[in-house]
């Protein structure tokens, strides 16, 4: 029987999975890649090394599965991970990881613009999205920025390789374009306002909406992942927003948060609503005629693992020991406070600039509650986005969480009694690869409609319930989390700003 061919290029590896046609995980494989660091809040990659990696994985995967046929392939990937190419898609610098932080001053200017499509964007773009990293290179790298046939996101990229055709996702056309899928499409007046009036022209032309089918894979690329079948490649998008297409659907009230090395939160409304602290409501970005709300926190995972691994200087085989004994400790009981914002902030706040801090410190601070501090602080940063969709008006009725969480038992803990509700956990491993099999399923013509295809994707889960008994000591540890951030936001400005940074 065919199968389908999931592809899901992370921060760190490209992962592959072969699925049948019911849903059933044949076969997974990963191979990672480099960043670089080159200067504070800036983080690059090499797009030739993606490729790289996802032929080596599919080919393992396929070898793995037994080599079925392929009947359809999706890719999904981190959003806002731009390649700045020439005509022939040769790479003319490094690409712009997600959570590179060197637009900022463009991104303030796209907040002081009044153009009417950024009312889907709450107002601005952030930091990370394409259109501010394009300013920057059109500002600060002129000659590669007119060099550029394509500016374009990971995804995009990937399915050029894969099928010889520019086009982009309308998932994020719609989300980190400013594309209006239901007026003028790419806004072209916003983007000569914003001093990159040709972007357009950099652009992928072709905007094809999330499960339709892009083309079949070429020929050389079949030879090179060493494919068999029909492999016709869906139109895809940003690995945590397809996560809603893994947990059964998308559907007024559910929310998918996917915590990994960053933190995602995606859900979708039936009627739009406009407030400054989420990202969104975007257009159509999903699913035909709805709106999808956008949520996150830069640094989750990731701080977990700084505060393991670099500052405590514990080897990864170690930190289960460590987790277990940070989670013998009471809530809050450290006199700890750490403050999430490593990378900046994407919502509720939008500031970029603000830092990462560690408050309370003593001669007599353990690493276990450092360590639990950090998990606190990240399950407060975690609050404050949902608190801001609720505040919103944005309904939140079911949390399904999946993601690097499902291996630390102290975060999840520690998220479910922060926020006070159960979570859904999900049992399968990667949601982001699922959903690219129900996208792949559609686009090959094996499911009517995305929902149809979700819903027999439908995930395990086990439910988290809080423990009630921790909720005076975490509402405290929250309204400190609160204060704190507002304490250290001007001092946190000062040690960002970007005539501090070396170069």
């Amino acid at each position: 029987m065919s199968a389908l061919l999931a592809i899901d290029l992370g921060t760190e590896s490209a992962r592959v999975a072969v699925y049948s046609a019911d849903g059933v995980e044949l076969a997974l494989s990963q191979s990672g890649y480099a960043t670089s660091f080159p200067r504070p809040g800036w983080a690059e990659q090499n797009p030739e090394d993606w490729w790289r990696a996802v032929v080596t994985a599919t080919r393992a995967a396929l070898t793995e599965a037994g080599s079925p046929p392929v009947a359809g392939v999706a890719v999904a990937t981190t959003a806002s991970t731009v390649a700045v190419l020439d005509e022939a898609g040769r790479p003319l610098r490094p690409a712009l990881l997600w959570m590179d932080s060197r637009a900022s001053a463009e991104s303030a200017l796209t907040a002081a613009s009044d153009h009417p499509v950024l009312r889907y964007a709450g107002g601005s773009d952030a930091v990370e999205w394409l259109v501010p990293k394009a300013m920057w290179l059109a500002r600060h790298q002129p000659d590669i920025y007119r060099a550029a046939g394509h500016i374009t996101e990971a995804v995009d990229y990937l399915v050029w390789r894969l099928t010889g055709e520019w086009t982009g996702s309308r998932m994020n056309a719609v989300c980190k374009w400013n594309y209006d899928p239901r007026g003028a499409g790419l806004p072209d007046d916003l983007y000569a306002d914003l001093g990159v009036p040709d972007l357009r022209d950099k652009l992928p032309g072709r905007i094809v909406p999330v499960g339709d089918p892009v083309a079949p894979v070429q020929s050389s690329a079949r030879d090179e992942l060493g494919l068999t079948g029909g492999a016709v490649v869906s139109a895809g998008g940003i690995d945590a927003h397809l996560s809603l297409l893994a947990v059964g659907g998308a559907r007024a009230g559910r929310v998918s948060v996917v915590c990994g090395t960053s933190t995602a939160f995606v859900t979708e409304i039936d009627e739009p609503v406009y407030p400054p602290t989420v990202w969104g409501p975007y257009p159509d970005a999903l699913n035909t005629g709805r709106w999808l709300v956008e949520g996150g926190q830069v640094t989750s995972g990731s701080v977990l693992t700084w505060a393991g691994e670099q500052l405590l200087g514990r080897p990864r085989a170690e930190l289960p020991g460590l987790i277990k004994e940070a989670a013998a400790l009471p809530p809050g009981a450290h006199g700890l406070m750490v403050l999430d914002y490593f990378m900046g902030n994407r919502t509720p706040l939008r500031d970029p600039r603000l830092r990462g801090a560690v408050l309370g410190l003593t001669l007599g601070s353990r690493p276990e509650e450092v360590y639990r501090a950090a998990v606190e602080g990240v399950a407060y940063g975690t609050r404050q986005v949902l608190d801001s969709f609720v505040d919103g008006g944005v309904p939140v009725e079911e949390v399904f969480v999946s993601g690097g969480i499902r291996h630390n038992p102290l975060w999840l803990r520690t998220t479910a009694d922060v926020l006070g509700r159960p979570l859904l956990l999900v049992a399968e491993g990667n949601l982001t690869l699922r959903a690219c099999a129900v996208t792949a399923a559609t686009g090959a013509g094996q499911a009517a409609s995305l929902a149809e295809a979700a819903a027999g994707f439908a995930p395990r889960v086990t439910v988290v319930e809080p423990d009630t008994s921790h909720r005076a000591a975490f509402e405290q540890g929250y309204g400190d989390y609160r204060a704190a951030t507002e304490a250290t936001r001007a001092i946190a400005h000062r040690l960002s700003a970007p005539e501090r940074q070396p170069g």
